[in-house]
């Protein structure tokens, strides 16, 4: 598995419109040119569209040379709306529809995009770190970022990257984006070395209380893996 992997929900649209079908495989193709060959989709990404124009854009490349991943989890979603469903026959219906959407023998890494904790529908949508209240506090945790950043002579975000290249030979950070330019930046992190000194200064420079606000809006806080464990399975059991 390459040490940075391309998140590709992005070329079918998520903050952003969708990419033409053109741009968007010859980035996937880029990426790849580059040394990138984990390649990680879903099947709610563009509502499906994504797994067929990663499938279309892998017909280009290699498959034996390629690390695929989607997930599963996600019955439904929308600004209101989110349903979680993680029962075997949903898990393998699931499995067998990307199978056929990638067009492909086999899925590399198929994994749970979310926990089905059975969970009540959200109530709220929002953006919580990049609201007023919030901005200005993380903006001061940016600026200690962006002065650590330039002491490696990278940008804040490929400090981040390699922040997290460095936890650990088996994590793999799947960073997306829809442009040349940023791919290109994201790869600059691989040259990024960090000392356990910088790992340390990194990590005392971003407490996580300081952090204002949550990643997710209110109504989606409970589907973060922070909260995502599951019952036992003997308390299903009846006597």
């Amino acid at each position: 598995v390459s040490k940075l992997g391309f998140g590709c929900m992005g070329l079918s649209g998520a903050y952003n419109d969708p990419l033409p079908e053109e741009d968007a495989i010859s980035i996937i193709n880029y990426a790849f040119s580059k040394g990138i060959t984990f390649f990680d989709t879903a099947d709610v990404y563009g509502d499906t569209a994504n797994e067929v124009l990663l499938g279309k854009a892998l017909k280009q490349l290699p498959r034996e040379k390629i690390q695929l991943a989607t997930k599963f989890g996600i019955a439904r979603i929308s600004f209101t709306d989110m349903r979680i469903n993680g029962s075997p026959e949903y898990v393998r219906s699931c499995c067998e529809a990307s199978l056929k959407r990638l067009d492909v023998d086999y899925i590399d890494l198929y994994y749970q995009h979310r926990v089905d904790t059975s969970v009540p529908i959200e109530e709220t949508k929002g953006h919580p770190r990049f609201q007023a209240e919030n901005l200005d506090k993380n903006k001061s945790i940016y600026d200690r970022i962006e002065s650590l950043a330039q002491k490696h002579q990278a940008t804040p975000a490929q400090l981040a990257l390699a922040w997290v290249l460095h936890q650990g030979e088996d994590v793999v950070p799947i960073p997306g984006t829809t442009k040349i330019k940023n791919l290109d930046q994201n790869l600059g992190a691989l040259a990024v070395k960090l000392s356990e000194r910088d790992l340390r200064e990194i990590s005392e420079a971003v407490p996580i209380d300081d952090v204002a606000g949550g990643r997710y809006y209110n109504g989606l806080e409970h589907i973060s893996w922070k909260f995502a464990n599951t019952p036992p399975k003997d308390s299903r059991i009846s006597i």
